[in-house]
């Protein structure tokens, strides 16, 4: 069994997907809680967030691939 620890590499990583996250939000209409808790969130929003975050990475990482070449 693997051991996951789920720490990012780099430092700051989280602080700028976490920003990622509410301007993916804001952009979709979805109101955040503001006391931080996302149990009240439905499954359907909260899944159109991470989508559209992934998204979003995979057009940076694709963007500064094309960037290297």
């Amino acid at each position: 069994m693997a051991n996951r620890t789920n720490q990012l590499v780099i430092p700051g990583a989280r602080a700028a997907l976490e920003q990622m996250k509410y301007e993916v939000a804001q952009e979709l209409g979805i109101q955040l809680p503001q006391d931080g808790y996302y149990g009240n969130m439905t499954t359907r929003d909260m899944g159109s967030i991470g989508g559209y975050i992934t998204r979003r990475l995979i057009q940076i990482a694709e963007q500064q691939l094309a960037g290297q070449r």
